[in-house]
Order: structure tokens, then C-alpha cells, then sequence
């Protein structure tokens, strides 16, 4: 089992005591909805999971964090034929435009097109997708029931989302902006939000880790099913943090009507402003949204708070916040993760380019974690090595250290030929 395998089954694990860590349910209820049900468990399969079992992992969380929930590693290494994130979000959209097909017959088009290999994914892995995210039957149509609520203590949920923001001229191009931002169920206060000119998990970094800065630590964080919310980065920084992270179901963007309402006043509170006074960088454009944020939004009275505004309301509770004692945490947990095995020459392959180790890791299987400052090494969770990015030019002019694999070869070939 490679350490991708460990991870995941350490977050499937994480997604079974939440609930209990963080106080959401009541134990024995919550055993009694999990009694005889059948969890698909990454790397295991189909299994049913004791109550005994679970109290366990929760009580080896609580004693030593993330780490514990992961499996023990052995000796023994078996490949994955599992979906991968991008196939899965690859096949769900092919799925979207064949709503009307069984999934039986959607299965065979997939084989047919090519697009899977029937020897490495089953058709029960296909089912399994496309249940868990509301794709199969007369369920994708329906209209789910929904009750109003509102959390009366803060940061015990924060609904994220990412929303199309103006667009920016620049050196005669107009430039796309993304708006993603957190706002707190309880006060409607924005925890953090900021423009970017991506909508990829760089940004949801950015925002996550300031908002925990500033405003402290959320219960819950609950947003939609878009690709960056379901990254295993943002997993794992949850699992890490203690905090649980739920998504919406499919096709149903009012479950977070508190975010989508903000957005709204966004558009029409805020962006009128900037016809009369255009921007021209995503820097002045941040700079602006920042002072309205907190001189218009955060200090007018909403009407869902009693005469109040989302401000007061905040900081009527600021004793109910629980801030990290570390925020360097916040340096390492959101790094994207990969595996790469260690070449004889002590280099590594990631994003077509060539990195370089130290020489200890020849032949291993590393665990890299990387951000657009750089690539690191970690072992059993800590970072111990910088990863650099190879210079060929350079490299021509130094003497390298042959590589212990090819000394051993030499060794053996000089045997065979005395052996003669």
C-alpha cells in the first residue's frame, strides 16, 4: 500500500468520526444509523465497520491527529485500479450529457469510445460513481426537500463558493476574474474572499488559509461539488484541522443560499461601483472590494439578524472562536501531494520538469508535496528535504556521486566476468 492509498483510506476513515469529533451527533444514535450498512473502503473494498472500530480511530485521532487514521505500512505493494480525481471528474461529464441512458448501457459506450479499459475498471466502480453523486435513476430530476436553517453559535459552519467576477482590461485584453470566498452560517460575516484570474485550487488556498487566520477555526465547511472543493488537498487540510468538510448534492445550489445571496448583493451592491470608477489590475480591483466589504456589507443591518449587523453579531461572540495554535501548520498542510520514485541519479520527474534529491532516496518511492514556492520531501508527515530544480548546464561541470544501485552492478558484473 503507497502512501496515496494510506491517505485515502486515513480521509475515508476521518469522514466516519467527524461527525463525533466535532459534537454533530449524538454516539448512539449515530451508531444505530451506521449498524449493518456497507462502506466502500478505498483499497479494502466493501466492508461493514463495528462501532468499536470507529471509537477506536476517534480515540487515536484525538490522541495523535491525522497520522494515527493511517493504515500501517507493510512490506507488500499492490497497484490501485482505482479512478483517479480527473477521470472521475472526466467521466462525470460525459455522464451529464447521457442523463437519459442506463447505467448499464452508459458503461458499454464508455468501453466502446474507448475512454476505459473493462479489464482495469468495473462496471460496479462506474455504478458506484455515479451513485454516490446522484447521476443514476429518476433521483437526478428530483427536486430535493429543504428546510431553512441558521446556526445560532458562529464558525460552527462556513458555506464556500466561487463565483464569475468582472472582467479586468488590460493591455487592450480583457481579463477574466473569479471571485471565491466564505461566509460564516451563523453572522453572514465574510471570514476571507479575494479575486483571482484562475479558477483553479490556488486561489480556494489562498482564501482557506487566510480566512482560518483571521476569523479562527469552522466546524464545517460545506460548499459544492466543483472540482477545487473536492480536491484531496482541501481533504486532507480538513482532516488535518479537525474540521468537516460536506458538499451539497448535485444540481442543487440553494442548499447554500447564504453564499449565493452574498453574491448577489456582490453583484448588485458592489460591481455597479466599478462602472463609474473602472479598475484595471486584480490588485486595485481587491483593494477596493476589501474596503466595501468591510466599510458597506459587514456594517449594514441584514435582515435575517434581528436588526443587527454581521459584524456585531461576530464580535458578540468572539469567545466561541477557536484559533490555531500554529499557523505555520497552514505552510504545509494545504501543499498538493504526489509520489515519485527516486531515480539513480537522484532525480525525480514532476510537471515535465527534473527535480533533484538528496542521494539517501535512490530507489525509494517518496512522498513530494509541492506549491508554486516550491517542492519538498516529507517523511511520516514532516518535511525533511527541499526538492531542486535540476540545471543541466550546471550539473555538466560537477562530479556526481554514482549511485550506491550502480556501484553494486558494477560489483556484480566484474564477479561474473572473474567467474569466466
Amino acid at each position: 500500500m503507497n502512501e496515496k492509498v494510506r491517505n485515502e483510506v486515513a480521509l475515508f476513515r476521518y469522514g466516519l468520526i467527524a461527525p463525533l469529533f466535532n459534537g454533530q451527533v449524538e454516539m448512539k444514535v449515530y451508531f444505530n444509523e451506521l449498524e449493518g450498512k456497507i462502506h466502500s473502503v478505498p483499497y479494502y473494498g466493501e466492508r461493514k465497520i463495528a462501532a468499536k472500530t470507529i471509537q477506536e480511530w476517534l480515540l487515536h485521532y484525538r490522541r495523535n491527529g491525522f497520522e494515527a487514521l493511517k493504515p500501517k505500512k507493510r512490506a507488500d505493494r499492490g497497484n490501485s485500479r482505482r479512478l483517479s480525481p480527473d477521470d472521475q471528474d472526466h467521466l462525470l461529464e460525459i455522464r451529464k450529457k447521457s442523463l437519459h441512458m442506463p447505467v448499464s448501457v452508459f458503461y458499454e459506450q464508455l468501453i466502446e469510445r474507448g475512454e476505459i479499459n473493462k479489464a482495469q475498471i468495473s462496471y460496479s466502480t462506474i455504478n458506484r460513481l455515479l451513485k454516490k453523486h446522484n447521476l443514476i435513476g429518476k433521483s437526478i430530476l428530483a427536486t430535493p426537500e429543504r428546510k431553512r436553517f441558521a446556526h445560532d453559535k458562529v464558525n460552527v459552519l462556513w458555506q464556500g463558493d466561487l463565483s464569475h467576477g468582472p472582467y479586468l482590461s488590460s493591455n487592450k485584453k480583457s481579463v477574466k476574474t473569479f471571485l471565491v470566498a466564505y461566509i460564516d452560517d451563523c453572522s453572514r460575516l465574510i471570514p476571507y474572499a479575494q479575486f483571482f484570474t484562475s479558477e483553479k485550487f490556488d486561489g480556494l488556498r489562498i482564501v482557506t488559509k487566510e480566512a482560518l487566520t483571521r476569523r479562527g477555526k469552522p466546524t464545517i465547511i460545506y460548499a459544492d461539488n466543483g472540482k477545487i472543493y473536492r480536491s484531496e488537498t482541501l481533504q486532507y487540510a480538513c482532516a488535518q484541522l479537525g474540521i468537516t468538510l460536506a458538499h451539497t448534492q448535485p444540481y442543487d445550489p440553494q442548499s447554500k443560499g447564504k453564499i449565493e445571496r452574498f453574491f448577489k448583493t456582490v453583484q448588485t451592491r458592489f460591481y455597479p461601483l466599478l462602472k463609474t470608477d473602472p479598475v484595471h489590475s486584480v490588485e486595485e480591483l481587491n483593494e477596493r472590494f476589501w474596503h466595501w466589504l468591510e466599510k458597506d456589507y459587514h456594517r449594514k443591518v441584514h435582515a435575517s439578524l434581528d436588526g443587527k449587523t454581521p459584524h456585531e453579531v461576530f464580535q458578540a461572540q468572539l469567545n466561541q472562536l477557536t484559533f490555531l495554535e500554529d499557523t505555520s501548520l497552514l505552510e504545509t498542510i494545504f501543499l498538493k501531494r504526489e509520489q515519485r520514485k527516486v531515480k539513480a541519479d537522484s532525480t525525480i520527474t514532476l510537471n515535465k520538469q527534473l527535480y533533484e534529491v538528496p542521494n539517501r532516496f535512490i530507489g525509494t518511492s517518496i512522498d513530494v508535496r509541492l506549491d508554486e514556492n516550491g517542492v519538498y520531501v516529507f517523511e511520516d508527515g514532516k518535511k525533511v528535504a527541499e526538492a531542486t530544480l535540476v540545471n543541466m548546464t550546471d550539473n555538466a561541470h560537477v562530479k556526481r556521486v554514482r549511485s550506491p544501485f550502480s556501484l553494486s552492478q558494477a560489483t556484480k558484473e566484474k564477479e561474473e566476468q572473474e567467474n569466466v
